[in-house]
């Protein structure tokens, strides 16, 4: 028996899943599970983690295509790691590296009753269902359109418009969306991030069962901004958590001095860093023309 209902993070990537979900295995009380909805391989693509196939990036899941996702999930918050599946389609080193760490932490959380917490940005558009299907508590992450589409450029990251428009369930329940599709072809990287964060927010804001948390709220004052979190997702706060939480808050590193990793058996984005430094240059490499259409752009009826 676990002690409580697995943890769902999630939000666009970039709005602090990763720096959320580290933090809310600092006590010891969950095992933390890297985006099983990444198409990329890693972290996804990993069938003893989750047993489906993912075709999309933000793949919409929901009551009339469960089937083929209710019982591959209830397998990953169960931590039911399927190693049989995983050796059949990944062999190398670092994939036998992984599936050993996957395999141990899931085993081993598993025979002590530890909680599985998700840290998956490609569930965002999903989150009602992991709250109805299976009980998840989720916590979702809004950042700052600013920031937010800041964060982007400056990776130069960008997203492909077709691949939400193509699942016609997702259009179907999210018809926001719509609007996304005079820009599925163009090459302006701050209109189509904007036009994202606007209709992920709306999406959110109307989704039951969550809690959606600001990120800069987060970062300005994480020792009590995790202590509400822990609260709000029934893990237990300690000195030692406390501690914890503060060391890896406060100390060096920031965005694109150490704040930003995708490396490792996990490729996950969290490194520590001092948050509230963060906050400081998050609209760097913006001009002032930009910020002021970003605002424009992600305003909200």
């Amino acid at each position: 028996m676990t002690a409580g209902p697995p943890v769902l993070v999630t939000g666009l990537p970039r709005s602090g899943t990763s720096w959320t979900g580290k933090m809310l295995t600092a006590g010891r009380e969950a095992v933390y599970v890297n985006e099983p909805l990444n198409p990329q391989r890693p972290p996804g693509r990993s069938p003893g983690v989750l047993r489906a196939t993912v075709t999309h990036r933000f793949q919409y899941i929901c009551d009339d295509n469960t089937a083929g996702w209710l019982p591959a999930f209830r397998d990953t918050v169960a931590l039911r790691y399927r190693f049989g599946a995983e050796l059949r389609a990944n062999r190398s080193p670092d994939d036998l590296a992984r599936l050993l760490k996957y395999g141990t932490s899931f085993t081993l959380g598993r025979l002590t009753g530890r909680r599985a917490l998700l840290d998956d940005p490609f569930a965002v558009l999903s989150a009602a269902w992991f709250v109805r299907r299976l009980g998840c508590t989720v916590i979702a992450l809004e950042r700052d359109p600013v920031s937010f589409v800041a964060s982007w450029q400056r990776l130069g990251w960008t997203v492909s418009f077709h691949e939400l428009l193509d699942q016609p369930l997702l259009v179907r329940d999210h018809p926001e969306l719509l609007e996304l599709r005079p820009l599925a072809d163009s090459t302006d990287r701050i209109a189509k991030a904007a036009a994202l964060w606007r209709a992920t927010h709306r999406i959110l804001a109307r989704t039951p069962g969550i809690l959606i948390v600001g990120y800069e709220w987060l970062a300005a004052d994480p020792v009590a901004g995790f202590r509400h979190l822990y609260g709000h997702a029934g893990l237990t706060w300690s000195r030692v958590v406390e501690r914890r939480v503060r060391r890896a808050c406060t100390g060096g590193g920031s965005e694109g001095r150490g704040g930003f990793a995708w490396s490792g058996l996990s490729r996950t984005a969290y490194r520590r860093m001092d948050s509230r430094q963060a906050l400081t240059r998050a609209t760097r490499g913006l001009t002032p023309e930009d910020v002021t259409r970003i605002r424009a752009l992600t305003t909200t009826p």
